[in-house]
């Protein structure tokens, strides 16, 4: 195994020399029937260091052979926690270029996702890609496009359609799902997203206005960290932590946590191709650079079932999911009698691929991947398009654009600073 490793790393050097920027063959496609052997670790090169890239360096069946951050203090911790002897780098495109790279790991601000994933899916990577997927909804539809291209496997770091407890609701979805199939509690159904029904929606992750003016430290190359970004003076609430606060890199609490929250939903409302037709917004006047609060924001589909992100909480003992037939609550409590019962005499959910490692292994689209990923993170980037322009707005589900709204189509396909184009 070790001969045939080298053997195929060293072919796939000889085939880089003199190729273009990004045209990389992923080494699984060098292996026998186009994989990797079952014990050979899968390699991973993990952009962006701080503590959510340094969270997951040892993943179950893969290897951190490369890392890149734009802070060098970043890295220094970062080779540490490794034990040190990991390639650094401090341009992203030369760890994508990294022939040992058989995944790509993005935990860069949002703002840096889709121009990533789009390029490390042009070089034949696999992408594992934090939350949320793209920070508009036309880089979404791009980094769609670009693993259906090149027939990468990618994962969205969020899990609870699979995996977990799902916050107050204190059961795996797949229960809440199977509970949505079997029809009892009726159709369409409103669900409602609140910290009275078990969700925080982190208010504290709102910019400040007037920000100083400050020299950005020596370790941190700000002209990359913004890199597409609209340039701003450097002030250390703009940058790490607390970037989640602005605009140009994310947006606020529904942009930290929404895919976390609304991907599930989608999933149980079998709504993993769809999108809402009307977004409704309560909220104060938003600033033009700080992400402030809202009070609620409503999605509305075709069908008539609702999602409704409930930030004021100012009504208490609401359901979780509210139909004709019945209420389910906060911790699974129901008003459907004997519920429970009724509910083990049903199929559960279809099973899905939750092994990132195996999906890779074996090419089979991972559970939550580019598509279904695409459409609730677009959830989330229709509800901030809503709060930017502070009304109501229409769209087209199948056509992915606003109706006869040139202000928030522009949302979708926003400007990008040069030279970074997706």
């Amino acid at each position: 195994m070790s001969e045939n490793k080298t053997s195929r790393r060293n072919f796939l050097k000889k085939t880089l020399i003199g190729a273009a920027a990004f045209t990389i063959v992923p080494r699984h496609v060098l292996g026998g029937n186009g994989f990797l052997a079952p014990s050979d670790h899968l390699t991973k090169g993990v952009i962006g260091v701080g503590s959510m890239g340094r969270g997951h360096f040892k993943y179950a069946g893969t290897k951190t052979v490369a890392i890149c951050d734009v802070d060098t203090r970043h890295l220094a911790i970062a080779q540490k926690a490794l034990g040190g002897g990991v390639k650094e780098h401090h341009d992203f495109r030369e760890l994508i270029q990294n022939s040992e790279v058989d995944i790509v790991h993005i935990a860069t601000p949002p703002h840096w996702h889709g121009i990533m994933a789009v390029e490390a899916a042009r070089s034949g990577k696999d992408i594992w890609c934090e939350k949320p997927m793209t920070r508009t909804i036309g880089e979404g539809k791009k980094v769609k496009e670009a693993v259906a291209q090149h027939g990468n496997i990618f994962r969205l770091n969020t899990w609870f359609r699979f995996d977990a407890n799902f916050y107050g609701m204190n059961v795996p979805v797949k229960k809440i799902k199977k509970l949505v199939d079997t029809g009892m509690l009726g159709w369409p159904l409103k669900v409602t997203i609140s910290k009275h029904t078990g969700f925080d929606w982190k208010f504290y992750w709102v910019g400040r206005e007037n920000l100083p003016v400050e020299q950005a430290p020596k370790e941190l190359d700000y002209e990359m960290w913004l890199g597409p970004a609209a340039y701003k003076p450097y002030s250390t609430h703009r940058v790490h932590t607390t970037f989640r606060g602005y605009w140009d890199y994310d947006g606020g609490g529904l942009g930290d946590m929404g895919q976390h929250y609304l991907d599930p939903v989608q999933y149980f409302l079998g709504k993993d191709q769809e999108s809402p037709v009307n977004i409704e917004v309560d909220a104060p006047q938003q600033h033009s650079d700080a992400v402030g609060t809202w009070r609620k924001i409503t999605y509305t589909y075709a069908d008539g079932c609702q999602i409704v992100l409930d930030g004021a909480g100012t009504e208490e003992g609401l359901a979780y999911i509210e139909g004709p037939k019945g209420k389910l609550y906060k911790g699974f409590v129901s008003d459907i009698p004997d519920m429970e019962r009724k509910l083990a005499q049903y199929p559960d959910p279809a099973p899905q691929m939750t092994d990132f490692v195996e999906a890779c292994r074996t090419r089979q689209k991972f559970a939550l991947n580019e598509q279904n990923g695409y459409y609730s993170a677009t959830l989330v980037n229709l509800g901030l398009a809503a709060l930017r322009l502070n009304r109501t707005l229409k769209f087209d589900s199948e056509k992915q654009m606003f109706v006869d709204d040139e202000a928030a189509n522009r949302l979708i396909d926003q400007p990008m600073r040069g030279p970074w184009i997706i």
